[in-house]
């Protein structure tokens, strides 16, 4: 069955294609969710949670073919809900991201957090086109369909952010 076969009957009630839809783009999403988060844990409870209302909103969906970029928007919203939840709880992840980021070669653990901060404070599109780039392996084009843009606005737009983020962190 292809996606749009399977979307249509997940949106008909059926689990087994929802099932199916999900195995086809769980590493992404839980790739995504990982570089966001930092936390094996977190980034599957934020897939599981973004499954879960993805399976109890799909009859919303109106474009079959939106299916992808609609579950990562739901995945991207429970990842910034739980970066939210980061505030509040500071200590928490800062020992493990700190052993984590000191074996990586030339990033130093508050390089690292400046890092993510200045990648959630840009828009939504933006941290979608570069995760789903640089973390989960999409190609240009490939971003371009899941997003509904054009290529070349993707590939403007991702640029545009890398300079932020660069320019944020020569700043430091």
């Amino acid at each position: 069955m292809e996606q749009k076969e399977l979307v249509r009957a997940a949106k008909n009630g059926d689990a087994g294609a929802f099932t199916e839809l999900y195995k086809e783009i769980y590493r992404d999403m839980y790739h995504f969710a990982y570089y966001m988060l930092k936390h094996a844990e977190d980034a599957k409870d934020a897939v599981g949670d973004a499954v879960m209302d993805a399976w109890a909103a799909i009859g919303t969906l109106k474009k079959e073919e939106s299916f992808k970029s609609w579950i990562f928007t739901i995945l991207s919203n429970k990842c910034k809900a739980k970066m939210r939840e980061y505030v509040n709880r500071p200590g928490e992840l800062t020992e493990e991201l700190a052993d984590t980021l000191q074996a990586a070669e030339g990033v130093t653990a508050p390089e690292h957090l400046q890092l993510r901060d200045e990648f959630l404070k840009l828009q939504e599109t933006d941290r979608l086109i570069i995760g789903l780039h640089l973390f989960a392996g999409y190609k240009t084009k490939e971003i371009a369909e899941v997003l509904h843009m054009n290529a070349n606005t993707v590939r403007s737009r991702e640029s545009r952010a890398l300079k932020h983020l660069g320019e944020a962190l020569k700043a430091e």
